[in-house]
């Protein structure tokens, strides 16, 4: 993407930001609240459209094939965004028909995904019976059931417990060495450094694009934390 840019009235949510993302790579996107991050993974998701600059989202330009993006996509969101009263096989089958997946195919990938997952105790279960780390790894899992090119993810990991982001981080570096791109933003700064490259983001601008490694490296610290921290204080 280049110059990519998103205006509410006087207010520039998104300034400018130009990177690119490598096909398979996990990509990080850093920032304070209010940074920009949401905004801007908003607009590369096709849900709002940018004031200005371009970009081509899994071969598809972003201001007028949106819908074939759409398509292509996978997107997890901060909030929990499965039905918790509809079962686990419900909540698959219905975002999955949503992404149009054919019904034969559809079935075959859910009992794969739930066998992968552990979880084919809790398939007629209500979502909103079962523990929220396993909520969170059922929305990846659902994320995935039409089998995109790139998976957005917005503070996956958000509440639950280190184990669990653990386990949800394994599930990622499963996910990407299949070939499919993964961009995350998260809160977490150890998460960062699990991340292929990140990007510091503040006032919406990018400000950072690294490796976590190059990024230390520059600033003279030893941890992403540390990074933040300095780049904060600017």
């Amino acid at each position: 993407m280049h110059e990519l840019t998103k205006k509410f009235g006087d207010f520039i949510a998104v300034d400018h930001i130009t990177f690119q993302v490598k096909k398979g790579e996990i990509f990080g996107f850093l920032g304070a609240n209010g940074a920009g991050k949401t905004t801007a993974m908003k607009m590369m998701c096709g849900l709002l459209r940018p004031s200005s600059g371009i970009a081509t989202i899994a071969g598809y330009d972003l201001k007028t094939q949106s819908k074939q993006i759409k398509k292509r996509i996978g997107y997890m969101s901060q909030k929990f965004s499965l039905y918790n009263d509809l079962s686990v096989t419900e909540n698959m089958q219905l975002y999955g028909t949503i992404y149009g997946v054919k019904p034969a195919a559809l079935q075959v990938r859910i009992r794969e995904s739930l066998k992968d997952l552990g979880m084919e105790k809790y398939a007629d279960k209500l979502v909103g019976a079962i523990p929220l780390g396993w909520k969170q790894k059922l929305a990846f899992a659902t994320a995935l059931l039409h089998k995109p090119d790139i998976v957005f993810l917005d503070e996956p990991t958000s509440g639950v417990d280190p184990i669990v982001r653990r386990e949800f981080w394994d599930r990622i570096y499963k996910t990407a060495s299949t070939g499919v791109t993964i961009f995350v933003t998260t809160h977490y700064m150890d998460e960062a450094e699990y991340c292929e490259r990140i990007c510091i983001m503040s006032n919406g601008k990018v400000m950072m694009i690294g490796t976590p490694t190059q990024i230390k490296t520059d600033i003279g610290v030893d941890s992403i934390e540390a990074v933040f921290s300095k780049f904060v204080k600017r």
